[in-house]
């Protein structure tokens, strides 16, 4: 079944999201507590328990609960095998490329070349031209995080989790890397761990096991103190556009206007004065 397809036969709830849940609690462990044995432990007992339920389905040809979670921890084994907070020196951003990088192509190419079936997809212009409520929600989108971010970021302090960025080139450094793990977080969280899930469960199960993958990678990443209020809404949510969308460039587009918020606030939080005309919060 694709990211498109119909949910008639997709339960809500069963045995399989047991397992499911396990496996997508391993990213807690991982990026939230920073127990990775814990989160060992979550995956090998998850996959355990779908290739138990599962039994002879695991090497049939329709797809397979266990295929596809162990798609999903491989993309969390190779992510949490780096720390990921916020730097901006050469070294780290290497270890991100290759890291997140790899957390995309690796599941995608298991699951075309050894399990060899189209589980992962990324369709970049699925749902044709985009209709004026979805340019009306990029408007808002700005507007949104003009209002609530800078109120975010400076009154929580959670700004010091990312570097001062105090010369041009390390304020080019963050918008390249904003922007690259935003672009990430659509072809991992959505279009992996999300569709993969789709093909065993409704669309709201799906959405929240993909939801607690998502915000517990931005907890580590530098969203913390009340941040999961903000990222949990925005999980949920863009999954949602993209079930209505079809479309991976649209939900990228919306993360990365989302993102040039961002940006922008680190920018003005690390500089007083710099940006005071912008925002409503003045910097610290």
């Amino acid at each position: 079944m694709t990211v498109a397809g119909a949910a008639t036969d997709r339960p809500t709830l069963s045995i399989g999201v047991l397992p499911a849940l396990l496996v997508c609690l391993a990213a807690p462990a991982f990026f939230v507590l920073l127990t990775p044995w814990l989160g060992w432990l979550l995956l090998a007992v998850g996959l355990g328990i779908a290739a138990l339920t599962e039994r002879s389905r695991v090497m049939g040809p329709e797809p397979s609960l266990t295929r596809d979670l162990s798609l999903i921890a491989i993309g969390l084994l190779i992510v949490s095998a780096v720390p990921l907070k916020a730097e901006l020196d050469n070294a780290a951003m290497v270890r991100f490329t290759l890291a997140l990088g790899g957390a995309v192509l690796v599941p995608y190419l298991v699951s075309r070349f050894v399990y060899r079936d189209h589980a992962i997809r990324f369709p970049w212009r699925g749902g044709g031209r985009w209709k004026t409520w979805q340019w009306i929600w990029l408007a808002a989108v700005l507007v949104l995080g003009w209002l609530i971010l800078p109120f975010y970021f400076i009154t929580s302090g959670v700004y010091e989790n990312w570097p001062v960025v105090d010369t041009p080139d390390l304020i080019a450094r963050l918008f390249v890397g904003v922007g690259a793990v935003g672009i990430w977080d659509e072809l991992f969280f959505i279009c992996t761990c999300f569709a993969l899930l789709r093909r065993h469960f409704a669309d709201a199960t799906s959405n929240v096991l993909q939801a607690v993958v998502f915000v517990s990678f931005l907890w580590e990443l530098g969203y913390r103190a009340w941040g999961p209020v903000l990222t949990i809404p925005f999980a949920l949510l863009q999954a949602v556009i993209f079930l209505r969308t079809r479309s991976l460039a649209y939900v990228v587009t919306v993360h990365l206007l989302f993102d040039a918020v961002v940006f922008g606030v680190l920018v003005h939080a690390h500089n007083p004065g710099l940006l005071d005309a912008v925002f409503l919060v003045p910097a610290p």
